[in-house]
């Protein structure tokens, strides 16, 4: 399965890992996963300090790795999460007040330093971003997409559940129609190392791609005209109601979520 980089998630990977795959996450009922992801955002909004956000992305490493998926790829596909928390997070560090960790750094505004209230900030930003994105991940590649297509349809008004059904299935039309431009260019000799040498092959790629999905785009909606296409995929599957077991747990999570930010961040209650 050809990629076009080892750091953006392929869809069509985790399609195969949703599909072939067989773990006990894969046998959550995906309400339940939509009912925990909801949980998981809340939690690492309210938290406040480190050691319960690092705890919710322990746990979160643990579902991944229970789901039977792979790690390596994981640490391959935080790179663009990362690249978010150091572009915000890595200037505050520096502007933190506290003990500094190291001596002063100098740089062309003046010295800095990193804190250590300023490196904990930096961990919690990192630990909030990674732990959605990780059971996102998860949520994703262990729920076919007729499952998610039924949650899409079910949950979402008209007609955004039709744009994001019809935008889910036209990426991978997307990703073929860019590796081929890819290859092609390769085959010619050139050379895409370095962007701002190749700022403008790489605008050509864009370019092609643009039209292609332009074209592509217009025949895909007379080919479902043709087929008698409403304004409405029928989807011919059923999502049931997750067991009772399951609906405790989702419960059990909104309810430990709504205690800790009572009781610790906005101290409404007192133990």
């Amino acid at each position: 399965m050809a990629t076009l980089s080892n750091h953006v998630p392929d869809p069509r990977l985790i399609t195969a890992y949703a599909e072939h795959r067989d773990s006990p996450i894969h046998r959550v009922n995906p309400w339940t996963k939509a009912g925990i992801v909801g949980a998981l955002v809340l939690a690492v909004t309210v938290a406040d300090t480190l050691a319960p956000l690092a705890a919710l992305y322990g746990a979160t490493l643990a579902v991944y790795a229970t789901a039977g998926l792979p790690f390596r790829r994981l640490l391959r596909w935080y790179t663009l999460p990362l690249l978010f928390v150091v572009s915000v997070a890595g200037p505050l560090a520096f502007l933190e007040p506290g003990t500094p960790i190291v001596g002063a750094v100098r740089t062309p505004i003046g010295e800095g330093s990193v804190t250590w209230a300023g490196a904990t900030l930096f961990a919690e930003l990192a630990c909030r971003s990674l732990t959605v994105v990780t059971f996102v991940l998860t949520t994703t590649m262990t729920t076919r997409y007729s499952e998610i297509a039924y949650l899409l349809g079910r949950t979402l008004p008209r007609p955004i559940d039709q744009v994001a059904l019809l935008t889910y299935r036209f990426t991978f039309v997307m990703i073929e129609t860019l590796e081929v431009l890819v290859k092609s260019v390769l085959a010619r000799g050139a050379s895409l190392s370095e962007f701002w040498s190749n700022r403008r092959t790489y605008a050509r790629i864009l370019g092609m791609t643009l039209l292609t999905a332009i074209e592509r785009s217009e025949r895909l909606v007379k080919s479902m005209e043709a087929r008698g296409y409403d304004g409405d995929i029928t989807l011919y599957g059923d999502v049931p109601r997750p067991p009772l077991y399951e609906l405790l747990v989702v419960i059990a999570c909104y309810g430990i979520v709504v205690g800790y930010a009572a009781v610790a961040v906005y101290e409404v209650v007192s133990l």
